[in-house]
């Protein structure tokens, strides 16, 4: 009996040895190839993430069989400041990075065109417009140093103020916060005191006084509790007041490291699509905060057209301020 015993607990630890054997071996076969690191400025819950960067995640592994593996560091967790993303996509502090190019204020010039005023339509199509105008002006200049996986622009941008804002005159001396430097010359220009600063700093800005009022979509608006600071929201009708502007970014050598099979996956999960994908899904994510914020009792301020054409008249100048620092860049550049 001792040696039917002893024989019975070998084969059973035979049998438990082959099994993690193969479980070792299988987890080999699924293991990821290569593990990249994404860090962006939002928590993981807001819509961008979600609904954009997750997916895209999601789609990156599938189709490289789980070779590629796309760690997500939200809420810069990878430590740092929000305008100095770029620079860890092109130092290698991550792999792939999203950001706006407009928290390096006068680095990315031409990627402003899309945010001067009243110039955003449809965010689906002004994010192909981005992409498109990108690959004939931008890859070899503004984003040399990068590998560029997707440029796009987010939905109609308003105002969220303490304050309620019915009209032009409502901005005087109202402590604003913009993302970009175009839209903190316009909205000086109209008569606010602009205060930049990354989207993440808004509600503490807003719960301590520092800023009366911001400039974001709605779709921020949830994940930032923006509805629960401010009541009053202005908006222009069917026109847009503003867009910002929004890089998906990985680290070139990163990029040039992959095997061929799996810079393909990379490159399928680039460029055009993935830029209108992602415009079109940050417009369609306004509508929950926005449906949230009527909730909540919040008052929901549409400008008449009449209105709408005082701003547009008042907000040119800073078109035009554009146009000629451009042509002085330009010619600058040729001069050369």
């Amino acid at each position: 009996m001792s040696r039917l015993l002893k024989f019975t607990s070998q084969a059973a630890g035979a049998v438990a040895a082959a099994v993690l054997s193969l479980a070792a071996t299988s987890s080999l076969a699924t293991a990821a190839e290569v593990t990249l690191r994404l860090h962006q400025m939002l928590p993981a819950q807001a819509s961008v993430p979600k609904n954009i960067l997750g997916p895209w995640m999601a789609r990156i592994n599938e189709e490289s069989d789980g070779r590629i593996e796309i760690q997500h560091y939200p809420s810069m967790q990878l430590g740092g400041k929000p305008p100095e993303l770029i620079d860890q996509a092109i130092d290698g502090v991550a792999d792939i990075v999203w950001t706006l190019p407009g928290y390096t204020p006068g680095r990315f010039p031409r990627t402003e065109v899309f945010e001067l005023p009243f110039v955003m339509t449809d965010a689906e199509a002004v994010s192909r417009a981005y992409w498109q105008l990108a690959e004939e002006t931008m890859m070899d200049q503004d984003f040399k140093n990068m590998k560029v996986l997707g440029l796009w622009v987010h939905g109609p941008g308003l105002i969220h103020s303490i304050e309620p804002v019915d009209s032009l005159d409502d901005l005087e001396g109202m402590k604003l916060r913009a993302p970009t430097r175009v839209t903190n010359e316009m909205f000086s220009s109209l008569g606010a005191t602009p205060i930049g600063m990354p989207v993440p700093a808004v509600p503490e800005a807003l719960s301590k006084g520092v800023i009366d009022a911001t400039v974001v979509p709605w779709e921020v608006t949830g994940a930032l509790k923006i509805n629960e600071l401010v009541s009053n929201h202005t908006s222009f009708g069917d026109e847009s007041l503003y867009t910002a502007t929004f890089i998906l970014a990985m680290n070139r050598d990163r990029y040039e490291a992959l095997p061929d099979d799996l810079k393909a996956v990379i490159d399928n999960n680039s460029g055009l699509n993935l830029s209108s994908f992602a415009g079109k899904q940050m417009q369609l994510d306004d509508a929950a905060p926005r449906d949230q914020a009527i909730a909540n009792g919040g008052t929901l301020i549409e400008l008449p057209p009449e209105e709408v054409a005082r701003w547009k008249e008042a907000s040119a100048p800073t078109i035009k301020k554009w146009i000629a620092e451009m042509d002085e860049r330009h010619g600058r550049q040729q001069a050369l």
